[in-house]
C-alpha cells in the first residue's frame, strides 16, 4: 500500500455522501446502502465507488482541493457554494416572452425545468405573457457536506486509462503496448486532441496515443 498523503495527479478510489448543509439532505452519492436506508435508491442505477484524478476537477473544485494531503480513511468536509457551484449570479435570471415556451408546445408553470437552446433553468413565475426563468445552477448559493471515504491509491496504469475514458464513454475498448495506447473510440479531430491532452496531462508515462476509426457495434 502507498504510505504517503494524497497529492495533486493522484488516482484515488472514493465513495461518498453529499448534502445541503442548509438542511442535511443528501443530493448525490455513491453508497448503495445509504441511498436504500434513505429511501433514495433509484432502479437502474449503479451504485459503486468512483476514480478520480486529484487536481483535475473530477469532482467539484472545492472538494477536489480537500482531498488532497490526505491518508487513506473517512473525512467529513464542508465546501462552500464558491468553491462547489458557485453563487447565485442575478444576471442568469432573465425575464422572456411566455410566446417562446408555448412555440414549442410547452406549458410553462413554475417549478417546470427547461432547456433552451442547450441552457437549462427553472421556471419561477408566469404572468401576463412573461415568463421569468432562472438559469443559475439547482445549487448555486449552496454550501456542501461531504462525507468521503478516501479507500484506496490507483497505481495500476489500465485503471487509470478506464477512469480517463468512463469520462467520456462507458466500457471503452482500449489496448496499451510499450506506453502506446490505442483507444476504441470514434471521435472528431478536436475531441480526440482534447482527450489526448487529458490523458498525457494525467498520465505522463504514455507515449502516443491513437483512435480506431470504427468502433464494436453496441
Amino acid at each position: 500500500m502507498k504510505n504517503m498523503k494524497t497529492r495533486e495527479n493522484d488516482f484515488i478510489e472514493i465513495d461518498y455522501v453529499a448534502r445541503l448543509k442548509e438542511n442535511n439532505k443528501i443530493f448525490d452519492l455513491t453508497d448503495k446502502k445509504v441511498a436504500e436506508d434513505n429511501k433514495l435508491h433509484q432502479k437502474g442505477k449503479v451504485y459503486h465507488p468512483i476514480v478520480i484524478c486529484l487536481g483535475h476537477n473530477d469532482v467539484i473544485p472545492g472538494l477536489d482541493k480537500e482531498l488532497i494531503n490526505k491518508d487513506l480513511g473517512e473525512y467529513k468536509l464542508e465546501v462552500t457554494s464558491k468553491d462547489a457551484f458557485g453563487r447565485r449570479n442575478a444576471d442568469l435570471i432573465k425575464l422572456l416572452p411566455t410566446s417562446i415556451f408555448l412555440k414549442q408546445n410547452m406549458k410553462p408553470i413554475p417549478g417546470l425545468h427547461v432547456n433552451l437552446d442547450g441552457i437549462y433553468g427553472v421556471i419561477l413565475s408566469v404572468s401576463g405573457g412573461r415568463t421569468i426563468v432562472d438559469f443559475n445552477h439547482p445549487l448555486s448559493g449552496k454550501d456542501l457536506l461531504y462525507q468521503v471515504k478516501i479507500l484506496k491509491f490507483i497505481e495500476n496504469i489500465e485503471e487509470k486509462i478506464k477512469s480517463i475514458l468512463d469520462l467520456v464513454k462507458k466500457d471503452v475498448k482500449f489496448t496499451l503496448k510499450d506506453d502506446n495506447l490505442v483507444v476504441n473510440l470514434k471521435l472528431n479531430e478536436k475531441q480526440e486532441e482534447d482527450l489526448i491532452k487529458e490523458i498525457k496531462s494525467r498520465i505522463p508515462k504514455i507515449k502516443d496515443i491513437k483512435f480506431e476509426k470504427t468502433t464494436t457495434p453496441e
